[in-house]
């Protein structure tokens, strides 16, 4: 069955308001793009993610599971459990399949709430069953008061096949993501998310240019926070995501 996305926006929001009442997290205001903070030395987190992308034909749903541990008070370890995807084909078709695990590692340069911006250094592999990927990212950030600046420099590189041992296609993601996050109180932030895509396959033929736009919320209580961001696309491109949605939940211990 198609899943709409009034029904989706509300199980969200629901699932958000019963699990903000349970009980401070990791300053993770937004869903696409990486603050500079990392988690405390000795620290561990739970997130728990889901985005669900809408096209013409069909619904799909990302999750992953993660770990993520503060090695240093500037280097943090993230551990990515399992990804895997739900499709929902209209006409009735649907199938569940594993895609990867991994790990990232982030690396601050500087401090935001004690520099005048922060930076860090991003990189991840995942390996599954028909693909590898890397992935390195540049991390900005800037405080002004209550409200959090944010972008990231991304390049991503891909090679797939079926299987491992013969992995034949190779593609390369340029993105740049933004956002712009305000506190309201101390539990309840608002704000605006953007994604900018371009992917080059087998890292000479650039596609089109795509670009996502939409808000963001995030609430915290305790040790558990929240955070939505639902995103359009601005730009007309075909066989591309009209508009998806992103949850991830967390909680520190």
């Amino acid at each position: 069955m198609k899943i709409s996305l009034m029904r989706m926006i509300a199980v969200c929001l629901l699932t958000t308001a019963l699990s903000v009442t349970q009980s401070n997290a990791a300053d993770r205001r937004f869903t696409y793009t990486y603050e500079t903070t990392t988690s405390p030395v000795g620290t561990w987190e739970y997130e728990q993610w889901m985005t669900w992308k809408h096209y013409d034909n069909k619904d799909r749903f990302d999750f992953r599971h993660e770990l993520e541990y503060g090695i240093t008070d500037r280097l943090q370890l993230g551990i990515y459990l399992a990804d895997w995807r739900y499709e929902n084909v209209d006409g009735g078709e649907s199938e569940t399949d594993y895609k990867s695990s991994g790990v990232d590692l982030i690396y601050q340069l500087t401090d935001p709430n004690k520099s005048a911006f922060g930076s860090a250094l991003y990189g991840e592999v995942l390996v599954g069953d028909e693909k590898v990927q890397l992935e390195g990212k540049l991390l900005l950030q800037k405080n002004i008061g209550p409200l959090v600046l944010v972008y990231n420099a991304v390049l991503e590189a891909v090679w797939e096949g079926e299987s491992l041992g013969s992995l034949d296609e190779s593609k390369a993601e340029w993105k740049n993501t933004f956002g712009a996050s305000y506190q309201i109180n101390p539990n309840f932030f608002i704000g605006v998310e953007a994604v900018h895509e371009i992917e080059f396959a087998e890292w000479s033929d650039a596609g089109d240019h795509i670009f996502y736009a939409g808000p963001n919320i995030s609430f915290r209580k305790g040790n558990f926070f929240t955070t939505i961001a639902g995103l359009f696309q601005v730009t007309d491109v075909d066989g591309e995501a009209e508009s998806q949605l992103r949850v991830i939940a967390g909680i520190n211990f």
